[in-house]
């Protein structure tokens, strides 16, 4: 058994902390455990692309500060009438109230909800899940501790009512294929803005950063890169995007997610997502809720895996996907949490996907950490409307090398039992990555086991 040098070091991007971070000085193949051992301030990245293990884990620590500020990203003070509503984008927006927009202070817009439900323009269930989600993300943001929390939360609370009341009013309709509106309205900074304060930047983590620049790259010449992923809340994309914004902003701002039919129907989550690039889709999890409407789910997400083909022609698009079809949940006897398992007929359609696309397609596995910031039931809900608890807390991204199916299936015809295997390979390497940003961001200070498994 040979032991691996692999640094895991935590690089400073700029910021107001620092902490120490585990940095031991080599890793065995098999499972081994480290002590913490003080992190190396580091005012410079440092380049990985000498190192010749196939899986290594060189994380980049995100100090940057969050914004105490949210702002409108569109004038709304000017009026612009809003967009049309359906999925091929808005041109225009239809006239509607500006209570909350108005409002000056916490009572003025939690009595704009009253005011709205009185007038009927607002359900008193949506309101019900409004002044819910208001008191949840007030908490949220106010753990930061920071001293614009207040203002923070006034501003993007009032954006957020206003966008909720004018998708009650005039409903937009996702198409199988959605593209992020940036105007009249720029729901895409919206989000971004509102989940920002959510994040403890000084304890999140980017892993293998120098694998998201070898991403770029490919998709400058023409590629198409898949990204096979766990899922954890609603702001996932979000969350990845802000993570990425300032390292990797083509890829924070292109990336395309498949989304389940949730998001796009849940009248508090539509808003939001209709500020990112969207394949639209079924989630096998809600297939059978309804059995009378599992033919037209069928033929929807045919119509979605059609769309998405066609995207993938042109090349230089990044997609990603969560194929265990959901979010990830705590284990019920231990509560803790690790990704889901994978379905490998997802994993495949994608395989298939690329291969016919014309253009030259990448598969890279990718681990997501952030569930504290927002997690979701306990258990699979089929009502719409899941009660939305928050927190400030830190996130972790992390991309590993890419596996090509021809590695799996040893240049034969992809069996079932080849698929299963390339999904376990995926799978593997998701949860290796996720455990390494689960000691990071959830390990104290002192000695705790850090396990690792290592190929070369």
């Amino acid at each position: 058994m040979s032991t691996l040098p692999l640094p895991l070091s935590f690089f400073r991007l700029s910021g107001t902390s620092t902490r120490d971070l585990p940095f031991p000085s080599s890793l065995e193949r098999s499972s081994v455990s480290f002590p913490l051992i003080p992190f190396r301030r580091l005012e410079l990245f440092r380049s990985t692309s000498g190192m010749t293990i196939s899986r290594s884990f060189s994380f980049v620590f995100c100090s940057l500060k969050a914004k105490a500020t949210a702002e409108l990203v569109q004038d709304t003070e000017s009026g612009i009438p809003a967009v049309g509503r359906s999925g091929g984008g808005r041109t225009t927006e239809v006239e509607h109230s500006r209570t909350f927009l108005e409002a000056r202070s916490e009572q003025e817009l939690l009595y704009g909800i009253r005011k709205e439900v009185e007038a009927k323009r607002l359900p008193p269930n949506i309101a019900a899940g409004m002044k819910e989600l208001y008191q949840n993300y007030r908490n949220a943001v106010f753990q930061s501790g920071d001293p614009s929390a207040a203002e923070t939360v006034m501003s993007n609370m009032a954006v957020a009512f206003d966008r909720i009341l004018l998708d009650v009013e005039d409903p937009f309709v996702f198409e199988p294929y959605h593209k992020a509106l940036r105007e009249p309205f720029d729901y895409h900074m919206f989000v971004q803005n509102y989940i920002r304060p959510l994040i403890d930047f000084r304890n999140s983590y980017i892993g293998n950063l120098s694998f998201f620049y070898e991403i770029e790259e490919k998709l400058k010449q023409g590629h198409n890169v898949v990204l096979i992923s766990n899922h954890q809340t609603e702001a996932d994309p979000a969350i990845i995007a802000l993570l990425l914004e300032k390292t990797n902003p083509r890829i924070s701002e292109n990336m395309i997610y498949v989304a389940g039919d949730r998001v796009i129907t849940d009248p508090l989550c539509k808003p939001f997502s209709m500020g990112r690039n969207l394949i639209c889709v079924y989630s096998k999890r809600h297939m059978y809720d309804v059995p009378e409407h599992v033919e037209m789910k069928r033929r929807a997400n045919t119509r979605s895996l059609k769309e998405m083909a066609l995207l993938l022609r042109d090349g230089s698009k990044i997609v990603w996907i969560a194929p265990s079809g959901g979010r990830d949940r705590p284990d019920p006897f231990t509560e803790e949490w690790y990704p889901d398992s994978f379905e490998s007929s997802s994993v495949d359609n994608m395989r298939r996907l690329i291969g016919r696309s014309g253009a030259a397609g990448h598969i890279y596995p990718l681990a997501l950490l952030c569930y504290d910031i927002m997690p979701p039931p306990p258990k699979v809900e089929k009502e719409i409307g899941e009660k939305r608890i928050m927190s400030f807390h830190g996130a972790g991204l992390s991309v590993a090398p890419k596996i090509c199916p021809s590695e799996i299936a040893v240049a034969r015809k992809m069996s079932e039992e080849a698929k299963d295997t390339y999904a376990q390979a995926l799978y593997k390497s998701v949860t290796e990555q996720y455990n390494v940003l689960k000691c990071a961001i959830h390990g104290k200070q002192g000695s705790f086991p850090l396990h690792i498994f290592l190929t070369r």
